[in-house]
């Protein structure tokens, strides 16, 4: 009981609920400090067990103590990773299987398990994984008004522009336009609330459970989980006749192709990519494609030069000029 109390202080249960005994247990021995930021949980079968919070990782003992020295850590065993994949499927991977080979299982919550181990190719090519032997839990929290610094140049009275968010792995894109499609939908002061479209190719942004969202993404939002963007933006400008189509992590022509089609309807495009500033950025085949033909109005630039998640730039791309003066978090 005391347990069950004290990791609803964090709010990551379904991803403890997912973990065997004694995983649990030593998850649920770390630091506080540690426990408060903590983004991963990963567990790889013959490896140290690790955490990642605070911008960094930590090697976990049996007893909940991080280390530096991988040997004094607590080696995962081939029972730990059959355990969790038997709570991960509910004692039912066959019912997960389709699931399991996209490489993923979401949790009741919103929490995604990434998946890794040995794969094989079944019928018609289609790759499956014959043994499971890592788990990547990852703990997304929702962050209200994170969108608060970015909502001025996104939105200029009743108009919003075309946005694109770029940024290294882990800086925050994904708690940014999971707040920006709750403030779009919902409205605020000044600006009524619209019709918001998001294709969740991964489950990060709304974090499905069953089709229901776990996170608050707004009253007038729906969402495709688990579809893939281009086929999903072109599903949601038939069906759902959003004002603003929402996607994480563009990277395929075919992604191009729909945002193009997206744009010919008269619908606002918000999507983010990799990339470390708009010059690298030029330097991708796929998003200078976009660039050259002038998709976006609106670029931002993430960081860390203040802290995980900082503003650095933010360029609008239909005066040609910067629009923030120094970097804000």
């Amino acid at each position: 009981m005391i347990q069950k109390m004290d990791c609803m202080e964090y709010n990551f249960q379904p991803v403890l609920d997912a973990l065997p005994d004694n995983l649990r247990k030593i998850i649920m021995s770390v630091s506080k400090g540690i426990l408060r930021e903590l983004e991963e949980i990963r567990v790889r079968q013959g490896r140290p067990l690790m955490v990642y919070s605070r911008g960094r990782d930590y090697f976990l003992c049996p007893d909940g103590n991080v280390t530096r020295h991988p040997q004094n850590s607590y080696i995962v065993t081939g029972e730990d990773t059959r355990r969790i994949l038997e709570l991960i499927s509910h004692y039912s991977i066959y019912a997960f299987e389709e699931e399991l080979c996209s490489g993923y299982i979401t949790l009741q919550g919103g929490y995604r398990v990434g998946l890794s181990g040995k794969m094989t190719s079944g019928k018609d090519g289609i790759t499956k994984f014959q043994h499971i032997t890592s788990f990547n839990f990852r703990i997304a929290r929702e962050i209200r008004n994170a969108a608060n610094k970015i909502i001025p140049y996104v939105i200029k009275g009743s108009r919003i522009y075309h946005t694109l968010i770029l940024s290294p792995p882990q800086m925050g894109k994904t708690t940014l336009i999971r707040d920006l499609a709750r403030q779009l939908s919902n409205g605020f002061p000044g600006f009524s609330g619209v019709k918001v479209g998001i294709v969740d190719e991964r489950s990060e942004i709304a974090g499905c459970y069953q089709g229901i969202p776990q996170n608050d993404v707004g009253v007038r939002t729906d969402i495709l989980d688990g579809c893939p963007k281009a086929t999903g933006i072109i599903m949601l400008i038939r069906s759902m006749s959003p004002n603003v189509i929402i996607t994480d992590e563009i990277g395929k022509p075919k992604d191009v192709m729909a945002i193009e089609d997206a744009l010919n309807a008269g619908i606002t495009i918000i999507t983010t990519a990799h990339s470390h500033g708009l010059e690298d950025a030029r330097r991708r085949p796929i998003l200078k494609s976009l660039l050259e033909n002038n998709v976006f109005q609106r670029i931002m630039v993430l960081g860390n030069s203040l802290g995980t998640g900082t503003l650095e730039k933010v360029y609008d791309l239909i005066e040609g000029k910067e629009l923030l003066d120094r970097p804000i978090r």
